[in-house]
């Protein structure tokens, strides 16, 4: 017998555990050389487990749902065991303890009845349940977080009150035990995700350390939109790649940074930190939260660089491929509530950065330009700022300066 250990991969610095999603094969089964295990889910990112070596899974050490560290051990292999042979006793998968303790664990068997999947485990511990005492209805027997809610629906048998040892024996009277009537009014329970926890931490922390203050504006997209038609062909057509408007709102902030370098600053104690460079965190939606990949010395990127970078973002996003060294760091944000429909918002600054553009939905809208009640398509742009270094003053510009350089963007060609 040769064998392999499954480890969790390395974890960055600020992040000490990560939590184990499900697992993709039983003990007992074939794996081949990196084939993908398992999926660990940190605050940040999700990574993928391959494993080290082709052979059987002869052990599960960590179940689904179980809390790791970077190096554990979660499973191992045997290069030299041939898949449907004998599986040791200790090759069962245990059940997700981590997520509560409670739950018992499964037996040493390649069947999953009688483990809670990693939801279910949580309202097990809420509801007092044990695992023995819910039926399964999940794949190979798991209990389902509809599996607990109807177990904690179910009446239940009255209580047995606890006698303390040596005290007279008494008979209580019996009492029932109200269980709670869903009814046509459901509610389901279900844990956090790491990166929702996480999310939730910094928004109050940036709510708690910055003085938080948004100013607004309004710009005529016209401009942009006319710009674009002209050139959206021949600029696929040379870069492969569709000129999108976020490319514009980009190039428009670094505008304005450089020329108020107190909004890409940061707060270091009693300091301020002034950036001499320019990394522009863009706010991408995905299925498990919002994330803020970053455009690295974004102004050095020409449009295309911007369009194709963002693009590929969006894509991992989805895939959760996002890696950790994607989103460290980061001295302003764009957050574009405008893809979903917004109007307007006030976005809440991206600790440690100092400030956040907010870009909407871009309408046609009553103006007045001349004296004259015109229809053009207008935008109206928010910007949050951490008022305890950036004042009013240069907030407004900054966001003026924005305005000008897309109502003429051939301010961004000369640099004026």
């Amino acid at each position: 017998m040769a064998i392999v250990e499954v480890k969790v991969p390395q974890l960055s610095e600020s992040v000490a555990e990560a939590t184990l999603l499900q697992w993709k094969k039983k003990a007992g089964e074939a794996v081949a050389v990196d084939e993908i295990l398992i999926e660990i889910e940190t605050d940040k990112v999700v990574l993928e487990c391959p494993a080290p070596a082709g052979g059987v899974l002869v052990e599960i050490v960590q179940g689904d749902g179980a809390t790791v560290t970077a190096d554990q051990v979660i499973a191992k292999i045997d290069t030299e065991a041939v898949a449907g042979a004998a599986a040791p006793a200790a090759a069962a998968a245990p059940a997700a303890v981590a997520a509560a303790p409670a739950v018992a664990a499964a037996p040493a068997s390649d069947s999953k009845a009688g483990v809670a999947m990693p939801a279910a485990a949580k309202l097990l511990a809420d509801n007092n349940l044990s695992a023995s005492a819910v039926a399964g209805t999940g794949k190979d027997g798991r209990i389902t977080k509809g599996d607990v809610l109807a177990a904690a629906a179910a009446p239940k048998a009255p209580a047995a009150a606890a006698i303390p040892t040596g005290a007279p024996t008494k008979v209580l009277p019996q009492v029932a035990v109200a269980t709670p009537d869903l009814g046509d009014r459901p509610e389901e329970r279900v844990p956090m995700t790491r990166l929702r926890a996480r999310i939730a931490e910094r928004l109050l922390q940036s709510q708690s350390t910055n003085a938080i203050l948004t100013t607004f504006n309004e710009v005529n997209m016209a401009p942009v939109m006319d710009l674009r038609k002209k050139f959206q062909d021949a600029f696929t057509k040379e870069h492969g790649t569709k000129l999108g408007f976020m490319s514009f709102f980009v190039k428009a902030a670094v505008h304005a940074l450089k020329k108020y370098p107190v909004l890409n600053a940061s707060v270091d104690g009693n300091d301020i930190v002034y950036h001499g460079y320019f990394d522009i965190g863009i706010a991408v939606g995905s299925p498990r939260g919002l994330v803020v990949p970053i455009l690295r010395n974004a102004d050095q990127m020409s449009f295309a660089d911007i369009e194709k970078k963002i693009a590929e973002f969006g894509k991992k996003a989805q895939d959760g491929k996002l890696g950790i060294e994607e989103m460290t760091g980061g001295t302003f944000s764009i957050s574009n509530g405008g893809t979903f429909g917004s109007m307007l918002s006030t976005p809440i600054i991206n600790p440690p950065q100092s400030a956040i553009l907010g870009v909407h939905a871009t309408k046609d809208r009553a103006v007045v330009e001349n004296g004259q009640i015109v229809i053009r398509p207008m935008n109206y742009l928010a910007m949050s700022y951490d008022h305890r270094i950036i004042d009013g003053r240069e907030a407004v510009l900054g966001l003026v300066a924005m305005k000008d350089a897309l109502e003429d963007p051939s301010r961004l060609l000369f640099d004026i």
